[in-house]
């Protein structure tokens, strides 16, 4: 385990943002598919593949660059590692950041799962209101930890690692007609 830890400090001090973005997507692939198996209980045959490679897609191409570039705002909003900076920047991230991020992520699935707009739209005002809320149970005591503790390259692995829980939910909740 060490050698991977190892392995994976290398590779995010080269690429960094590349890193972020493969784990991002890999996670939140695992939460679809924690989702899918111990959520809604589908069992291997009924297990959709496609949509894991989709949610996987958003995680590759929407949660990893969202957030990672997110952080890296907030970095330069709020510098530093203090428990008040890590205080101000969980203000910032959980009463500005998030609320615009999940409607924007359940947004992005409802079109990836071909809804129209209309569906799209009362999906989101049908689901997004217990999504925050839930958010709100579980992200700011994590993300003042994570802002106090964890350097700006690691954040948003550490998140994703948190946030298989909360993948496996945020699947559940997008892709339940």
């Amino acid at each position: 385990m060490a050698a991977v830890w190892r392995g994976y400090q290398r590779l995010m001090a080269r690429r960094p943002r590349t890193v972020q973005v493969l784990t991002a997507g890999a996670m939140v692939g695992a939460g679809d598919v924690i989702s899918q198996q111990l959520v809604e209980q589908r069992g291997l045959a009924g297990h959709s593949s496609r949509r894991t490679l989709k949610m996987m897609a958003v995680g590759f191409c929407f949660v990893g660059p969202v957030i990672g570039g997110w952080y890296q705002v907030l970095d330069r909003l709020v510098p530093g590692t203090t428990r008040m900076a890590a205080l101000q920047k969980m203000l910032l991230d959980q009463g500005g950041f998030a609320p615009c991020f999940l409607g924007s992520f359940l947004a992005v699935v409802g079109v990836l799962n071909g809804l129209s707009l209309e569906e799209n739209w009362n999906k989101i005002k049908r689901d997004y209101t217990d999504a925050l809320v839930t958010n709100y149970y579980i992200w700011p005591a994590v993300q003042v930890a994570n802002f106090y503790f964890i350097p700006l390259n690691h954040r948003l692995a550490v998140v994703q690692c948190v946030a298989i829980v909360w993948n496996s939910y945020l699947s559940w909740k997008a892709n339940h007609l």
